[in-house]
């Protein structure tokens, strides 16, 4: 088998430095306002141009049955009027929540825009968010489109990590990913899970992967496993106990396959 680096690619010149003064401004913004009605705002102008191509301003027409589905489009654009998941969780710090909202929806709504799929600037705005809005990134991290999260606080993401996308990182309880983890489309990894006989009573747990773990296409972690250093989770496969370090598992549940020699 033949081994292939990585590119290193880049958008025209004057496309890099118009998405890098955007992704600053943005960074300043989101450093300098922490209330939520505030960074609320910023994200509602940015999307009301991100859509429309236009600034927001000027006053609704109600009055018209016609204008209804636009300024219901433009009312969703500002995060006071959009409820998310986690916001229902009676484990929900709100206040730590209150404050990253308006940023998660940034996260979504550019993710389901034609900018979410420009990987060079995704990648930027991922990381850029996610330093408001986990407990920690680290350096060199990518995240493609269609990651979500639950709450954002109790995610930590270090160096050298790649998230690949419609990956569900489920950060009720702790979630730790470590260095150089390398997570595939559609994988999930869970912090909690709920009683079998009552849905409400919910065990929040630390969940750790890595450092230096794949973990493959649509596989699953459940809450509180350690999935060990430089191990591997097969395709479809469900760890529902730790992983040793350099171990090949795969199956529902996850079995050893073999371990890395």
């Amino acid at each position: 088998m033949a081994r292939y680096e990585y590119r290193e690619l880049h958008p025209t010149a004057e496309g890099e430095e118009l998405f890098r003064r955007w992704l600053v401004h943005l960074d300043e913004e989101f450093t300098r306002h922490k209330e939520p009605r505030l960074r609320g705002e910023i994200v509602r102008d940015a999307l009301h141009q991100i859509y429309l191509g236009r600034p927001h301003g000027g006053k609704l027409n109600t009055t018209l049955i016609s204008e209804l589905p636009g300024n219901v489009l433009q009312l969703t654009f500002d995060p006071a009027n959009v409820t998310l998941e986690p916001e229902y969780y009676g484990d929900v710090d709100a206040e730590k929540y209150a404050e990253r909202k308006p940023l998660i929806w940034f996260w979504q709504m550019f993710d389901r825009s034609a900018l979410g799929l420009n990987h060079w600037l995704g990648f930027r705005f991922r990381k850029m968010l996610a330093k408001h809005i986990f407990k920690h990134v680290g350096k060199n991290v990518k995240i493609f489109h269609g990651v979500e999260f639950s709450f954002g606080y109790n995610l930590t993401v270090e160096d050298d990590c790649t998230i690949h996308k419609y990956v569900m990182l489920d950060d009720r309880g702790e979630l730790i990913i470590r260095k150089g983890t390398s997570i595939s489309d559609y994988a999930a990894v869970y912090s909690h899970w709920h009683k079998a006989t009552d849905y409400l009573d919910v065990d929040n747990r630390t969940t750790e992967i890595g450092p230096g773990t794949r973990l493959t296409y649509h596989s699953s972690v459940m809450a509180g496993v350690k999935v060990g250093e430089d191990a591997m989770l097969g395709a479809m496969g469900v760890a529902t106990h730790d992983v040793p370090p350099h171990a090949i598992w795969g199956g529902v549940p996850a079995k050893e396959i073999k371990t890395k020699g």
